[in-house]
């Protein structure tokens, strides 16, 4: 029996494992970055420890209101809930994700202050003012942090998860973190990130494509539980193979090895698709969460590789 409020405890609920999904846009910024010139890697490891506590958070919500709205049960197939087992009470958990999401603005303040004492401001501030910047970047963390909510409490109930998914942890951390090391963005730059969307969303995908019948059981109406697990199948497959023909488009710039070593990431997607179809169903989907979450990090190690050695 854990103890309840334990430091184990706090750390399940946090499940340390997803961090990949949270760093894979940010980087993938920042090799780009590093490729058109000089960056801050102060800026870079704010960007990545925001993004970090940002990932945390929306465990620790989604964790406390899922369990509220009774949709961690015993038919669970997923990795264990603290809440729902006892491990941490509704009032510990509120205060966690209170403190977890002031870090992360405070964080943010600190990304904000940084990028207007840095190079990188002075090429933004050829087009905006500083309070405009300031203001831009004030809305983004705010937005961040009330994604996470949003996400958990309507969004994912609604069939808008994967959309979220994308929002939140490819455009704005990937273009986010770019504009903070360069100042610019280019159309380089959202070709990246949405190849980092589809690759991190895949991960939310196999969560629904296990968890399809209890969700809706549950009223919990994600799009694979509302169009079943054919659709689920191929939603998976595409996501991986348009991310892989997103990376491809960058070898029309110059980023040949991007398109060429990606190859191996499709392959390996492919491999998990064919792995996912045969189990079809229960908790043995488990295994296929983590071979997309190595999928992620081979992506992102590829990407990374492909951009330093050109």
């Amino acid at each position: 029996m854990m103890k309840q409020n334990s430091f184990k405890a706090w750390v399940l609920a946090c499940r340390p494992k997803t961090l990949s999904g949270a760093l894979v846009s940010v980087c993938c910024a920042t090799a780009l970055a590093c490729r058109h010139g000089s960056v801050d890697w102060r800026m870079a490891l704010l960007c990545a420890l925001f993004a970090s506590l940002m990932q945390v958070a929306s465990n620790l919500i989604n964790d406390l209101y899922d369990f509220l709205r009774g949709t961690d049960g015993e038919d669970r197939l997923g990795p264990e809930r603290a809440c729902a087992k006892g491990w941490i009470t509704p009032s510990a958990m509120h205060r966690g994700i209170t403190l977890v999401c002031v870090l992360a603005a405070m964080v943010g303040v600190g990304i904000i202050v940084g990028f207007c004492l840095s190079p990188a401001f002075t090429v933004l501030s050829a087009t905006m003012s500083l309070p405009a910047v300031a203001a831009v970047f004030t809305l983004v963390v705010a937005a961040v942090v009330g994604g996470a909510f949003f996400y958990t409490t309507f969004g994912s109930y609604h069939g808008l998860g994967d959309v979220l998914v994308y929002l939140f942890f490819g455009y704005i951390p990937t273009c986010g973190t770019y504009l903070v090391l360069r100042g610019t963005l280019d159309w380089e730059v959202m070709v990246l990130a949405t190849a980092v969307a589809l690759v991190v969303d895949t991960l939310l995908v196999v969560n629904n494509y296990r968890d399809r019948d209890t969700d809706r059981s549950a009223g919990k109406f994600t799009l694979i539980a509302r169009f079943g697990r054919r659709f689920g199948e191929h939603f998976y497959l595409w996501q991986g193979i348009l991310a892989w023909l997103c990376a491809s488009l960058l070898g029309l710039h110059g980023h040949f090895m991007v398109s060429r070593l990606t190859v191996i990431y499709v392959l390996l997607h492919c491999a998990t698709w064919r792995s996912m179809r045969r189990i079809g169903e229960g908790r043995a989907l488990n295994a296929i969460l983590g071979m997309t979450s190595r999928n992620m990090l081979c992506f992102t190690l590829l990407v990374v590789m492909a951009l330093m050695i050109e």
